[in-house]
């Protein structure tokens, strides 16, 4: 007896999230119109991790979101191992292809030997997660542009510019200028410079020769004389360095001076000092989950779970991510 057997491959979108940063995860899913799976999770008496899938994801397509971030129950390296275990369970549920998504990178400024008998954690972290089982990262807004190469395999880096461009335009005045708080951060002033028809200015550092990471002076390269400057960073932590730059803005003619920044750690004193800063506005992501006891009047936080899904998407149906963002994304 001849049998026609028709095998009809289905290709399948699972969504994981870890317990970092949920809220983002879940517009995420909101956006793609897929359900947010279920991990799992649970905490040992011993403080260990555990995770079982409540669904099968043999053969899936698995993206696997978490903040490098601490939260309620566990810190940033909870997060990560949080993260990496996930990613192990859906290797050996037999996942087709595993994407860690991480919308906000731990270890990224330890991206290099500065001094010696130093560690470079950020190529650490991405070795782990390759051996996990990841076969894929996407991100945004890493803080060097090198960390790319540290993955073993594709590496999709998002940038939340087209997020605070949208904000900016509608808000900034036309003859702003677009700030760099350092060198290095030059050309993203310009790109954003570029779709806002503003000016570019720089703030340049000395370091104190005698006290370790200290700023020992602070100066300003560029026109801002009576105009609104808005300082754009991948992140702000401290706040040490930026409310200092604002500041020195101020004294050098400016007439208002805000921060546009991607991920808002706030670490430390960061809350107490942005409120008492001359910045009138702090503008940021939900890359990293905010509480309540860290908003402030100032601080506007925008979303930027749509530039993920548009990028999930894409990396879903095997098209382009740097077109979606015309290759502004690229460094």
């Amino acid at each position: 007896m001849n049998q026609n057997l028709e095998l009809t491959a289905k290709k399948r979108m699972h969504l994981l999230s870890g317990r970092s940063n949920p809220e983002l995860a879940a517009e995420i899913a909101g956006h793609l119109g897929v359900d947010l799976g279920d991990p799992g999770l649970i905490d040992f008496a011993n403080g260990e991790i555990g995770c079982q899938f409540g669904e099968s994801i043999r053969g899936g397509d698995v993206f696997v979101i978490q903040s490098h971030t601490g939260f309620a129950d566990g810190s940033v390296n909870d997060a990560i191992m949080e993260q990496l275990i996930m990613i192990d369970a859906a290797r050996r549920a037999s996942a087709k292809r595993i994407t860690a998504v991480v919308p906000f990178y731990g270890y990224a400024r330890q991206d290099r030997k500065a001094a010696g008998r130093e560690p470079i954690t950020a190529r650490l972290l991405a070795d782990m997660f390759r051996a996990a089982g990841a076969k894929r990262l996407v991100s945004i807004d890493l803080h060097s542009g090198q960390i790319q190469g540290f993955f073993d395999g594709p590496v999709d880096h998002l940038t939340a510019m087209p997020v605070l461009v949208e904000y900016l335009r509608s808000a900034v005045p036309s003859d702003s200028v677009m700030v760099s708080p350092d060198s290095g951060r030059v050309k993203v002033a310009e790109r954003y410079a570029k779709h806002l028809d503003a000016d570019v200015a720089s703030i340049y550092k000395r370091r104190s020769k005698s006290k370790a990471n200290e700023v020992e002076a602070l100066g300003v390269m560029g026109d801002i004389e009576g105009k609104v400057c808005v300082i754009v960073d991948d992140m702000i932590d401290t706040a040490g360095t930026l409310v200092s730059a604002a500041e020195r803005l101020i004294e050098h003619g400016a007439i208002d001076v805000w921060a546009a920044c991607t991920h808002a750690v706030f670490s430390g004193p960061a809350v107490d000092r942005l409120k008492n800063s001359r910045l009138s506005r702090v503008i940021v992501t939900n890359t990293v989950p905010l509480p309540s006891e860290k908003r402030f009047d100032k601080l506007e936080v925008l979303s930027a779970a749509h530039v993920f899904a548009r990028a999930l998407r894409a990396v879903y149906d095997d098209s382009s991510v740097s077109e979606i963002f015309d290759g502004e994304n690229q460094s």
